[in-house]
């Protein structure tokens, strides 16, 4: 009987995915893909969601399916001494192994030098935040909206999990789903570019890296693609013809949950455009910078490991953050952060704090200045250096907040929202596959917090989708 609706469920799978071919023109070889894809997602999101965010396996299944449906039929099996193996009907399955200190990694290649890794360790001091665990919210009103917020958007069905509102360094309210407080772990996706880029800053500051730089890989010497730099990269204006979209057999997906090493992807992409002309989107020019980013901190894994320890870790006070690895031995910049909310804002504080956080200075005003300005593109200017940017175009992405406002965004809507003229940071943290009222409810808490007497959008913005 078993046997039967398993093979009857089987069947099922094969016309959905017969029907996503013809209704979507995919094509047969990405079909051949979709099992592959639905295993390597389901085995590196549940593996971090487990050992990183403490999440059971029924929300993680919820998590992942919010991807695909197909993906409820993928069975977990969890290996020791940590990690999981996943297939969807006895297809070949993907498996990630957990290494502590490490997070997850696809097991894609040899990953056997990541056992060999002293990995980092995380902050244990009791002090006011953001130098240690300490510090409660300190502003009741900011505190009961907060609280209101986060219970509104559950109701309708927002998933929102972590609220978290800062000025001045100060913690001012801060709110949290069931199952989840100040310690949890929770994944930012893209929100991890901007944390790449924070690093390279910090490479600058230390003189190991221009962002006017360019010959940057060996690759490219013989070709147009020496001419793309650090600025380009870090811009999005690089030119590269990597495809964003998250289908099967795509770029992206390949780079994520196939690939030993995600910066090859990119790395053998063609150039489409001039670079510094045209803005696209691309998680693969991040991880061209988690590759010049393990170079130039001394061209070893554990090289990169003690270089974001010494320079980022220790010195933000992080206490619950984990930037997980490829087989390869490299930050996945584009996708693989786990932190707490106060982790994320901790990173939102160096830069409405000037660079500076607990007495070290990370990134210089000036790094923070051309990270906030509009790039040069023909299409888009509203994105920094891996920051989304609310002005620099015709129109505002957040016509209610100040023009001057950037954020760090991820999928399902991640998002570390910086207010540099009112040293304020809004974390929000949750897994809402539909879209959110960034606009709305970070305003309500800007001018709750202090905020709205100042810098109002000019006159002349328009309002644009968030």
């Amino acid at each position: 009987m078993l046997k039967h609706l398993t093979l009857a469920l089987f069947g099922l799978i094969l016309i959905a995915l017969l029907a996503t071919w013809l209704l979507t023109g995919m094509a047969p070889r990405q079909l051949l893909y979709s099992s592959d894809l639905a295993n390597g997602l389901g085995a590196k999101l549940s593996c971090s969601g487990r050992y990183l965010s403490g999440f059971d396996e029924e929300r993680l299944v919820e998590d992942i399916a919010t991807y695909s449906e197909a993906t409820r039929l993928v069975e977990y099996r969890w290996l020791e001494p940590g990690g999981v193996s996943a297939s969807l009907f006895g297809s070949r399955p993907a498996i990630a192994k957990y290494r502590a200190g490490l997070g997850c990694t696809l097991a894609v290649g040899d990953d056997s030098a990541l056992d060999t890794l002293n990995p980092p360790t995380h902050n244990r001091a009791t002090a006011e935040w953001p130098a240690g665990s300490g510090g409660k919210p300190v502003n009741d009103t900011v505190q009961a909206l907060v609280e209101q917020v986060l219970a509104r958007d559950n109701l309708a069905g927002l998933d929102t999990r972590a609220l978290l509102v800062v000025r001045d360094g100060k913690i001012l309210g801060e709110a949290y789903l069931p199952g989840v407080d100040k310690n949890t772990a929770l994944l930012g996706w893209s929100m991890g570019k901007s944390l790449t880029a924070i690093m390279l800053g910090r490479l600058e500051a230390m003189r190991a890296i221009e962002v006017g730089e360019t010959n940057l890989f060996p690759d490219w010497a013989a070709d147009e693609r020496s001419a793309i730099s650090v600025e380009n990269l870090l811009q999005m204006t690089s030119g590269l013809d990597f495809s964003e979209q998250y289908i099967p057999g795509n770029d992206s997906t390949r780079m994520l949950f196939l690939a030993h090493s995600a910066s090859q992807v990119a790395l053998q992409s063609p150039l489409a455009h001039q670079p510094g002309r045209h803005f696209s989107y691309s998680s693969g020019t991040t991880n061209l910078l988690s590759s010049l980013l393990r170079e130039r901190a001394g061209g070893t894994t554990q090289a990169l490991l003690d270089f974001y320890q010494d320079e980022i870790a220790t010195p933000l006070g992080l206490e619950h953050t984990t930037m997980e690895l490829d087989a390869s031995g490299n930050f996945v910049g584009s996708s693989y952060v786990y932190a707490s909310a106060r982790d994320w804002a901790r990173f939102g504080h160096v830069l409405v704090n000037g660079g500076e956080i607990n007495g070290r200075q990370i990134v210089s005003r000036d790094w923070i200045r051309r990270a906030a300005a509009p790039n040069q593109s023909e299409n888009d200017p509203r994105y920094g250096y891996q920051f989304w940017l609310n002005g620099g175009g015709e129109h505002l992405r957040w016509p209610s907040l100040p023009h001057s406002a950037y954020a760090m965004q991820g999928n399902r809507k991640q998002v570390v929202m910086v207010l540099p003229e009112h040293s304020m940071v809004i974390v929000r943290l949750g897994w809402s596959p539909a879209d959110y009222p960034i606009d709305r409810n970070f305003a309500r808490l800007w001018r709750q917090a202090g905020g709205a007497n100042s810098n109002q959008p000019g006159p002349r913005a328009t309002a644009s989708r968030s």
